[in-house]
């Protein structure tokens, strides 16, 4: 049996959403190991809690990797959750979208619209 797609959303039951937070962050955490190893890179993962319990995970020393951070001028690379929606709504709509896609402005939100495998399907996103 595969496993159910989650929405991406805050969990709004504090317990459900804790289990969540130790269950993720120990698989963030061995992603990071096996990148680490398999990619011979050094990683420093820092996470904040709600509470603002401190986590972090380094494949080596977590002093040496935020020094060699600080002294470069600018990253090769830089994401923010913003970057990563954006990326997922538009592989949604390039993996989904078989015919038409029509847009609604609708208050605030821009609701889409579009034909999937021949079912009219509506979405919403934040203009923000």
């Amino acid at each position: 049996m595969g496993r159910k797609k989650i929405q991406i959303t805050r969990i709004m039951d504090e317990r459900n959403r804790q289990v969540t937070f130790t269950k993720r962050k120990f698989g963030l955490m061995k992603k990071a190991y096996e990148l680490s190893v398999l990619c011979d890179c050094e990683i420093a993962l820092i996470i904040f809690n709600s509470t603002n319990k401190l986590f972090q995970y380094a494949s080596t020393d977590m002093d040496k990797v935020l020094l060699k951070y600080t002294e470069y001028n600018e990253p090769h690379e830089s994401r923010t959750n913003s970057d990563i929606v954006e990326v997922r709504y538009k592989k949604t709509l390039r993996n989904n979208c078989s015919h038409t896609l029509l847009v609604f402005p609708k208050g605030s939100v821009l609701t889409l619209i579009t034909f999937r495998k021949g079912v009219l399907r509506p979405h919403s996103r934040s203009l923000i």
